[in-house]
């Protein structure tokens, strides 16, 4: 009892430092970066990883509200989980519908930052502890920043700087609307689906997001 006692206590201190310590450090890279990194090398692809920081106010404000609008409604209120999303989410299960994963920005940065890649019950429980964490420690503002530079946005390319070059040649910090809408567009898929070339689909969740993307804030 002793030992799991002191388990437990040796991983609470440390999650605890290592969250605080990223409210002021930038994370340099993920764990996910590193699985598609070798995934791609394993394929003769070679490693690649596209990414290139960028502070709060150097980011397209388009994109910041782009992300809320397209990924997370309810970003600036909720207390990283979205419960009315949550509530959607397990009606359309009962109806048998498809669902899409749901995940609010909070929780994105959780898995993405502090986890490994994949799926397990035991995964989706540190999700929750590191999304209560991060929630706690962060600002909604740094929630916003780590978020558009570590997430995937295309084959090897992570981060809106790095999406913005690849896709429209353009820094993260210059970005029309239409380009913020259609880079956030294809992020459930972001290997397959094209911000330069969009499918008729991602055009129209595009549109869709460019339509409602004043009706949000951000973080200032």
């Amino acid at each position: 009892m002793r030992i799991a006692t002191r388990v437990v206590l040796y991983f609470i201190g440390i999650s605890l430092f290592w969250v605080i310590s990223l409210r002021f450090v930038n994370p340099p890279i993920t764990w996910l970066m590193i699985q598609r990194g070798f995934e791609l090398k394993e394929q003769g692809k070679g490693f690649k990883l596209e990414k290139n920081w960028l502070d709060y106010d150097e980011l397209s404000d388009n994109l910041k509200l782009a992300a809320i609008a397209g990924e997370d409604a309810h970003f600036m209120t909720h207390w990283g989980f979205d419960m009315q999303g949550i509530q959607n989410a397990i009606k359309k299960n009962a109806q048998g519908k498809k669902l899409r994963g749901g995940s609010t920005i909070s929780q994105q940065v959780a898995k993405n930052v502090f986890l490994w890649p994949g799926r397990s019950w035991l995964r989706k429980g540190f999700e929750t502890y590191f999304t209560i964490l991060i929630e706690t420690f962060w600002s909604k503002k740094r929630i916003l920043e780590v978020y558009l530079n570590v997430i995937e946005m295309g084959q090897g390319v992570y981060g809106a700087d790095a999406a913005a070059s690849y896709y429209f040649s353009k820094t993260g910090s210059n970005l029309s609307k239409k380009q913020a809408a259609l880079i956030i567009a294809i992020l459930p898929n972001p290997r397959e689906w094209d911000a330069r070339n969009p499918s008729a689909y991602v055009n129209r969740r595009a549109n869709a997001i460019a339509k409602y993307m004043h009706h949000y804030t951000i973080p200032e």
